[in-house]
């Protein structure tokens, strides 16, 4: 599922923004999360959003997926492009409301979960550290979300919780101790 992602980080404006790397990974994905009378038109809109993304033309890659979501209304993939060009653009209240459609058509959906993570990380803590929950319920090997959230749960003063998501963390893949926080690295070693 992580292969055709790939994270970006928009230094200037300190968000991740989640870019769609593969237009024929993604289109597969987006079939089995919403199959309409409209699917060859949403697939061929939705594989032009891609490339102008990818382009960086975010003006025609936002129309794209408008597009799509008028043919198809619970696209997630659509509406994940949409919140991170929204997130992209300082839109956070945009990207939040797309991200949360994302998520009503598949509450399971890692990139909208992370993405929305992050861009509430500084505004809404508890809200990023449950969908943060999430992402790691709906994937337990995915370590890159236990250590953001685990840094999350020991910013909030919840070392206890943080320690023991770290502890998963690395027991899952031992390699991660090194991006585990210092004060946690014995503890969680064991």
């Amino acid at each position: 599922m992580w292969a055709g992602l790939v994270a970006t980080a928009t230094v200037a404006t300190g968000v991740t923004v989640w870019a769609l790397q593969s237009p024929s990974s993604v289109l597969s994905e987006s079939k089995s999360a919403s199959v309409t009378r409209n699917s060859k038109p949403a697939e061929a809109l939705l594989q032009s959003a891609l490339q102008r993304q990818t382009h960086q033309d975010s003006l025609g890659a936002a129309r794209d997926y408008r597009r799509v979501l008028e043919l198809d209304p619970e696209n997630k993939l659509a509406w994940y492009g949409l919140g991170a060009i929204e997130q992209q653009n300082g839109r956070t209240a945009d990207a939040r409301a797309a991200y949360e459609k994302a998520l009503e058509t598949d509450p399971k959906f890692m990139s909208a979960l992370y993405s929305e993570a992050l861009l509430l990380r500084s505004s809404d803590p508890d809200r990023a550290i449950e969908l943060l929950k999430r992402a790691v319920a709906a994937d337990p090997k995915a370590t890159a979300i236990q250590v953001e959230l685990g840094n999350l749960l020991a910013e909030q003063h919840r070392k206890g919780e943080a320690e023991d998501v770290f502890r998963h963390a690395v027991a899952v893949d031992h390699q991660i101790l090194s991006q585990v926080p210092e004060e946690f690295r014995s503890s969680v070693s064991r």
